[in-house]
């Protein structure tokens, strides 16, 4: 074959082959699978090890086929045979990377939900459950509305009626916490507890990247589904299972209605809020194995087979606490008919609502307009801006002033996603201010924790 390769001379993305490279540092063979080209004088392969490694052509001085290509490969046309003694666990398909592959022709990250491309990608799965798959959509997390819960809600319902004793639902990382958030309230939040486990989880980084956290959190993901504990309906509704650090090896198990993304691209992104987590589940060679945290239920539940939907109409206005913070920006929520704000306070859960060297008087029309607002039968919570801890409006003055005035939240310790997603359930059930109030200070699946309060 001629010095140096030409692209025409190349097999078609997808098969596998060893290439032969001379470079200013001497002769050397690497062996991948052949990807689309980012340019027409690059060759890119995907090495064994997960990683890509490119050279120009020129460097290029021979290669051999090894095999070909992957899409010609038989394999695609195996048939799942599932072992049943092994417990059922739905694996539902919201969108993010999680569970998706590849496609060496194009270059394409795609969804990939077949039970067998999944035994093939993670062979461990086999040995744990029985897998059914159930395709909602392709979504971006941050697309996700209120109806893509209910239809989770339902997804769920649908996978617990055929004897599923788990779900795992697969989501885009950004927005995850609030769907396991609302996974909770559905299923627990008026004193009951789902039929089964389930799972939410994703990964921070892709599949085909030698990088990815995607195969251990779906693995241990169905573990749990598969053979965790039962759930009780208290922080364990609905549980959020990702890699525990940037190793591998480790993932967590974090309560659904309490926990947030911390991190926009570590692989361990996230963490329990006010509480520590569940459980942690080791992945070590063949050996999965579930340790249980200081996790001691603190009631016993009634089993419901049909969750709560929420009312897709609720619509909530959210405000960030500071210095931009303007009463026209409430005034308009108002005169839009939006059914609650929630208002990301400071510090203890605080609003610039005061004046003392008088020279902000957007600080007393803020004032004004919150309190007409709700003396007219308004509903305004706050929530905390910090990470962890409770809101506190005794502490200080403004904050008693704020009580006064109507607004609600004071001695809650449910974080901010989590509480939006709360404040939505309870208006899906009541939205009179009297019946919030009441069950805003309650602890309805974990979200507020009375026993962890500072």
């Amino acid at each position: 074959m001629p010095y140096p390769v030409s692209m025409d001379e190349l097999p078609e993305p997808g098969t596998s082959i060893k290439i032969f490279v001379k470079t200013w540092s001497g002769e050397d063979t690497h062996t991948g699978i052949l990807l689309p080209s980012s340019d027409l004088d690059l060759l890119t392969i995907k090495l064994l090890n997960g990683y890509n490694i490119s050279f120009p052509m020129t460097y290029i001085s021979n290669f051999e086929i090894i095999s070909e290509s992957l899409k010609n490969s038989p394999i695609n046309n195996l048939k799942y045979d599932a072992d049943k003694s092994l417990p059922l666990v739905y694996l539902i398909h919201t969108g993010g990377t999680i569970a998706s592959k590849v496609d060496y022709k194009t270059g394409a990250v795609s969804a990939s939900f077949e039970p067998i491309d999944l035994i093939n990608a993670m062979p461990e799965l086999e040995n744990i459950a029985r897998i059914k798959v159930l395709k909602l959509g392709n979504m971006w997390s941050d697309d996700i509305r209120p109806r893509h819960w209910n239809m989770m809600l339902k997804a769920t319902e649908k996978a617990f009626s055929e004897g599923a004793s788990g779900v795992v639902i697969t989501h885009g990382t950004d927005t995850l916490h609030l769907s396991a958030a609302a996974m909770a309230y559905g299923w627990g939040g008026e004193g009951c507890k789902p039929p089964g486990r389930i799972v939410l989880t994703g990964s921070q980084r892709s599949p085909d990247r030698g990088s990815s956290d995607a195969s251990e959190n779906i693995i241990a993901s169905v573990m749990w589904a598969a053979n965790g504990p039962k759930p009780s309906g208290y922080r364990d509704s609905s549980v959020i299972i990702l890699h525990a650090s940037s190793s591998d090896g480790n993932c967590v198990v974090l309560p659904g209605c309490a926990s947030r993304k911390y991190h926009s691209s570590r692989r361990d992104a996230f963490k329990s809020i006010n509480q520590k987590p569940i459980a942690n589940i080791t992945i070590q060679k063949k050996e999965i194995t579930i340790i249980m945290g200081d996790y001691e239920p603190l009631e016993s539940r009634f089993e419901s087979q049909n969750p709560k939907i929420f009312n897709e109409n609720i619509r909530i206005a959210e405000f960030i606490s500071g210095p931009h913070i303007q009463s026209e920006l409430i005034e308009a929520a108002i005169k839009l008919n939006f059914d609650a704000l929630l208002l990301h306070g400071t510090g203890l859960g605080h609003l610039p609502i005061s004046n003392p060297e008088n020279d902000s008087i957007e600080n007393t029309r803020l004032k004004s307009v919150i309190e007409d607002y709700c003396l007219d039968g308004g509903i305004i919570v706050i929530v905390a801006q910090t990470i962890n801890g409770p809101i506190n409006m005794n502490i200080y003055s403004k904050g008693r002033k704020q009580q006064e005035m109507g607004i609600l939240g004071h001695d809650s310790l449910c974080p901010p996603g989590s509480a939006l997603v709360k404040l939505h359930y309870l208006l899906s059930i009541n939205r009179e201010k009297e019946y919030i109030a009441k069950k805003w200070s309650s602890d309805l699946v974990g979200e507020n924790p009375k026993f962890v309060r500072e």
